[in-house]
Parts: structure tokens; C-alpha cells; sequence
């Protein structure tokens, strides 16, 4: 079988998508670009990565990335992974480069489950055939009573593991005038009023996506030292690994991070540094399934737990089925909705599991109308934001 690229293609998208948990709704934008790679034989895998600028993304995969795969063996995985890193990050950078390999990368996959006609998660190790969640839904766009009604609504649902954003980019509002202490003092309340909804017998996360300094997450942990958060997702900054060593050690809490990290270095800092309980390389971002696997050798080798970070359960849930050390597996409502726009043929959660398709490769399919339809609005708006 000639599994040689023949051709690349690429599609931006933003996408305004309605999050529904019970009675409670409000509206979030995701972008995204999604990549198709297309063999000689008219083999054709997809990928995607997300949480960036996808027009950016759009410039690195079409400018750079593609002219220098096509005609190189699908199958090498491991040479064009390299070889994009020597391309795109020569000097160990991060950034947009890890999105556009990601893509690469999870197509490549795709690619060979189709050609062996066998899914992902078998093909990375077939520990399990399905993977367990946590639900993230605490989102600034809800208010208290929102909060509380949606947390009642899961909770009804059968949910026991729930995450909630807290920090809601407060450095960067802090140069607008925004009251961060105000915000943070918002945050107690509303995490402890998801606590009351919840139980004591459920887990609770929160995470600060990066946003806060190191005062301000110890602060916010004193503050909820009494409700048991199971884990603080990202506290600080740079997800700067001195920094929340410190929050570990001086707090007792448990850190979790790595969703949008781009280098297997940055990992092996966080584990150098004691820096988190749990690594989160997620790979619609780190790297692909080919760097991810990476990151959990060393979190196995380290004895420190992996989980999924950053959302997009149908592409993560094969890396944590796959491996022997996966573990939770992120079901981020926007994320979903805006998946279950794109790509027809997903699996369906069943209670708090997400079980993965016998289909080979990722087993599901591009909804390429929706592709086109959500890629037409982007030139036209501007990251389809107009």
C-alpha cells in the first residue's frame, strides 16, 4: 500500500456553540483547525487542534508544514515529527508550532488505524475499551443560580465528578482596572455554593487556566481549604513550575497541569521541579498522540498521574484507553458541542464512561459541509468573530 502524502488540506473555524445543562444555557466560542492528510491511495486521515489562533495555525500548516510532508511515508510518524520539530521549533520553542504538529500528527494515526483497520486506542496499547469522565461545566458565562442549577441537573444525571473555572483572566484584566481580589472573593462563593449543590461525596476541581500569581491560588486555596478540592488545575502563570512547587508544598493541595504545553521538556520540568501531581498533555496540542505517549512514559516513570486537560474527549480518550496509566478523561460541554458540529459518528457517553469505536483509526468522520460552511465565515469575519 503507497501511503506516501499526496496532499494536505486545512479549515479554520471559530465556533459560537449553545451549551444546554438542563434549563440552564449560555453561548461559547471555541476555535479550531481541523486537517485532512491524503495519501496516494486515497487514504485520508484527520486531525484538529484548538485553544490557539487558528488563523495562525492556518499560515504554519499550509505555508511551512505541508510543502515539507508531502511525499513522505504516512507511516514515519517518529521522522516527520522530527522533522517538523527542527522545522517549526529548532530551539526548543513554544507555541503555535505544537498546535499544527498535533493536527499533523493525530492524522497520521488516523492514517495507519485505516490502514491496518484498527482504532487508535488499540493501536497505542488497548488497555481498556473505555475511559472514565469528569464533566467541566462551572463556566464564567453562568451565574450563581445558574451554577447551582446546573451543578443539581448533573448531579440528578448520575455526574460525581465536576470542574469548574475559577481566576477568569485576571492578570490579564488587571491592567483594565478589574478588581482581582473582588473576583477572587466571587470565586469562594460560587465554588462553595457548587460544593453545596454536589454533595460531599463528589470531586471537585478547579482550574485558573494560567491566570493567577502565586499569592493570589494560595489565597483562593486557604479560602476553600475546608470543601476538598480533589485538584487546582493550572493555578499560576507560565504553569511556572517553582511557583506551584511552592503552592504544593505550602498548601497540601494537589496540582494538576500541561494542557497547553507544547515540548516534552516542559513536562519533564514540572516532574523535575515537583511541580504537579497530575500531567495533562492533551493531544490536540502537545504534540499529537506520538508526543503524549511521551509525556505519559515519564508520568508513569515518575509515578505521577495523567489525566486529560484542555477537553476533546474523542481524540484524548484513545490516548487513555490506549495506555496502561490513563486516567480521567475531560468532558468539556463546549468542547463537545463544537466537536459533535464538526465530526459525524462520535461515540455517545454512557454515564460517567466514554467507550471508544472498533472503527478503525480515530472511528469517526468529518462533517465536511460544516467545514467548509465554518471556514467561508472566517475569511469572510475574521476568525468568524464579526
Amino acid at each position: 500500500m503507497n501511503l506516501t502524502i499526496k496532499d494536505v488540506r486545512v479549515w479554520p473555524a471559530w465556533i459560537p456553540n449553545k451549551m444546554k445543562v438542563g434549563s440552564v444555557s449560555a453561548t461559547a466560542s471555541i476555535s479550531c483547525v481541523v486537517v485532512e492528510v491524503t495519501t496516494e491511495e486515497g487514504v485520508a486521515g484527520h486531525g484538529i487542534t484548538s485553544i490557539t489562533d487558528e488563523e495562525a495555525v492556518v499560515a504554519v500548516l499550509e505555508g511551512l508544514v505541508a510543502p515539507n510532508i508531502i511525499g513522505l511515508d504516512a507511516l514515519d510518524r517518529e521522522k516527520i515529527a522530527e522533522t517538523l520539530y527542527w522545522l517549526l521549533t529548532p530551539r526548543g520553542q513554544t507555541g503555535y508550532a505544537s498546535h499544527a504538529i498535533s493536527a499533523i500528527d493525530l492524522a497520521l494515526w488516523d492514517i495507519l488505524g485505516k490502514a491496518v483497520g484498527l482504532p487508535c486506542w488499540r493501536l497505542l496499547g488497548g488497555a481498556r475499551r473505555s475511559v472514565p469522565l469528569y464533566v467541566t461545566f462551572g463556566f464564567g458565562a453562568f451565574d450563581r443560580e445558574q451554577l447551582v442549577e446546573a451543578a443539581h441537573h448533573l448531579r440528578s444525571e448520575g455526574v460525581s465528578r465536576f470542574k469548574m473555572v475559577v481566576g477568569h483572566h485576571a492578570l490579564a484584566k488587571r491592567n483594565r482596572g478589574v478588581d482581582i481580589d473582588a473576583l477572587l472573593r466571587e470565586d469562594v462563593v460560587r465554588v462553595r455554593l457548587v460544593r453545596e449543590a454536589i454533595g460531599e461525596d463528589s470531586e471537585l476541581y478547579i482550574d485558573a487556566n494560567c491566570s493567577l500569581n502565586e499569592g493570589a491560588a494560595r489565597w483562593l486555596i486557604d479560602s476553600l481549604r475546608d470543601i476538598d478540592i480533589a485538584f487546582f488545575e493550572e493555578p499560576v502563570r507560565d504553569n511556572d513550575p517553582v511557583r506551584m512547587r511552592e503552592l504544593r508544598h505550602r498548601t497540601g493541595i494537589r496540582i494538576a497541569a500541561g494542557q497547553n504545553e507544547g515540548q516534552l521538556w516542559r513536562f519533564a520540568s514540572l516532574i523535575r521541579e515537583e511541580a504537579a501531581d497530575v500531567l495533562q498533555p492533551n493531544a490536540v496540542i502537545c504534540g499529537g498522540f506520538t508526543a503524549a505517549g511521551k509525556v505519559a512514559a515519564l508520568a508513569q516513570a515518575n509515578n505521577v498521574d495523567l489525566a486529560n486537560g484542555g477537553a476533546f474527549p474523542f481524540h484524548n480518550g484513545h490516548l487513555h484507553a490506549g495506555l496502561v496509566n490513563g486516567g480521567l478523561v475531560e468532558w468539556h460541554l463546549a468542547a463537545v458541542e463544537m466537536c459533535r458540529t464538526l465530526f459525524l459518528g462520535l461515540p455517545e457517553k454512557e454515564g460517567q464512561t466514554l467507550g471508544l469505536s472498533d472503527r478503525p483509526g480515530l472511528g469517526f468522520d468529518l462533517n465536511y459541509d460544516a467545514l467548509e460552511d465554518f471556514a467561508r465565515r472566517a475569511t469572510a469575519h475574521g476568525h468568524g468573530k464579526g
